[in-house]
């Protein structure tokens, strides 16, 4: 089986599709990315492209892929953001994608499987009219569509909601039907299509994982092993957090493990930073150091002593399915900005595994037949 990789960024989505899969073509134009992609595969000279997708051609891409992966440019459909949709500078390198997947089928070497993967307003952008143009795109060089809600919680401890949009050229039986992750906001995507980008919607089967066995501590550095904050900058932390918020903190029994965002909050009409705490056994979602958050924190209560740290670089790679032996930049800032813009890697397995294989092993019974 071989794929695309478009916006690859460390090559999270190629970790996750597994060994069965080959690379035949992967681009980033960020450099730090694309040096930590070069670090961590050995055939990256082969088929690694660094540079601005829209500078690509048909031409610069080889053979015919099963599956085309993109995981473009977020942070204009993001909820923190601005909601720029799809005509936002940075998210309209999906069309740059586009054009190439355009460019391909004219050519008689599309891939049978195009999968997009991005935020959750992608589904809401522009009252729904970026993802009605999504599907409109598919639906005119003969795919068909639906997608996924997946919260990386399902599998890892970071709560880390993303939809995938799974395209195909072939819907063979017995892979569509109810899934858990036909959510709420995407039925009501489905719901707002135009009848003509509706007639191509599928609504792909895809099961549940296992249950989660694991949580946020189990993804730590031991406490003698990493860098606490002081008293006094703990108690500027916890300074920030409202009653609901400290209420959690003093309630806490044993040894509780939080994760802590700083956000800002508009109360009584004006901008307030707060701290909030969770004490679920979930990180919250990584975000890159750019991405609008401050940088995720850990408290630890232990025998009425609070102490406070920042998250590091190697667990926030943990919290995204990476093993230790991924190779992360040396700076904090470049490996946190990988880790916190990548796709979770087992929920990339989890969807290989259960409908892109099967989709692809049927689909290619279905042209011998």
């Amino acid at each position: 089986m071989t794929f695309y990789e478009f916006f690859a960024g460390g090559g999270m989505a190629r970790i996750g599709l597994g060994a069965g899969w080959s690379c035949a073509f992967a681009n980033d134009f960020d450099p730090v990315k694309a040096a930590t992609y070069r670090a961590n595969f050995a055939d990256a000279a082969d088929h690694f492209h660094e540079g601005d997708v829209w500078k690509l051609s048909e031409a610069d891409l080889p053979g015919r892929a099963d599956l085309a992966w993109a995981s473009s440019p977020c942070q204009d459909f993001s909820l923190a953001g601005a909601r720029a949709g799809l005509t936002g500078g940075r998210s309209s390198a999906f069309f740059g994608f586009w054009r190439l997947m355009e460019a391909l089928d004219d050519a008689d070497r599309a891939p049978g499987i195009i999968v997009i993967e991005n935020v959750v307003g992608l589904l809401t952008s522009h009252g729904g009219a970026d993802f009605a143009a999504l599907g409109a795109a598919l639906g005119a060089r003969g795919y068909r569509f639906g997608a996924l809600e997946i919260d990386a919680a399902s599998v890892l401890p970071q709560s880390r909601p993303r939809v995938f949009v799974i395209a195909a050229r072939e819907v063979p039986a017995g892979l569509t039907g109810d899934s858990p992750f036909h959510t709420r906001a995407v039925k009501a995507a489905h719901a707002a299509l135009p009848d003509a980008v509706a007639a191509n919607w599928v609504w792909w089967r895809l099961a549940a994982p296992p249950a989660r066995n694991t949580n946020l501590a189990a993804m730590l550095e031991p406490d003698d092993a990493v860098a606490w904050h002081s008293p006094e900058e703990t108690e500027r932390l916890t300074a920030l957090m409202g009653p609901l918020h400290r209420a959690r903190m003093d309630a806490a029994s044993g040894r509780a493990v939080g994760a802590v965002f700083r956000r800002t909050r508009i109360e009584d009409g004006r901008s307030t930073q707060r701290a909030e705490v969770r004490f679920d056994g979930l990180a919250g979602c990584l975000r890159t150091p750019r991405g609008g958050s401050s940088r995720q924190a850990i408290v630890v209560v232990e025998g009425g002593r609070v102490r406070s740290r920042l998250l590091s670089p190697r667990e926030a790679a943990r919290l995204m399915g990476l093993p230790d032996s991924y190779r992360l930049p040396r700076t904090t800032t470049g490996a946190l900005h990988v880790a916190g813009d990548g796709v979770a890697v087992p929920v990339v397995r989890w969807l290989a595994r259960e409908l892109l294989e099967p989709l692809l092993s049927r689909t290619t019974v279905l042209a011998a037949e």
